[in-house]
């Protein structure tokens, strides 16, 4: 019957990988397979998306709103 040892490791500087298989033997031919990890990939967002998610955090807020904070913020430095 064929053994088979599952091992993780890490990659090593220099893209490399050290294992150890107690059960061989100095000789031994073995079958080495890597499995790499998937990797998502980034989620591209259109701006639009951008421009309506940020809509939605601030649903209430208008151009009048923000001008009348950033005024007043203006003449607090004032004060």
């Amino acid at each position: 019957m064929q053994s088979t040892l599952h091992i993780t490791t890490k990659v090593l500087p220099g893209n490399k990988i050290e294992i150890q298989v107690p059960e061989a033997q100095i000789g031994d031919s073995v079958d080495v397979f890597v499995v790499l990890p998937e990797k998502a990939e980034p989620k591209r967002r259109s701006v639009l998306d951008i421009i309506e998610e940020s809509r939605k955090r601030h649903p209430s807020r208008t151009a009048e709103d923000i001008d009348r904070q950033l005024q007043e913020e203006r003449e607090s430095w004032d004060s």
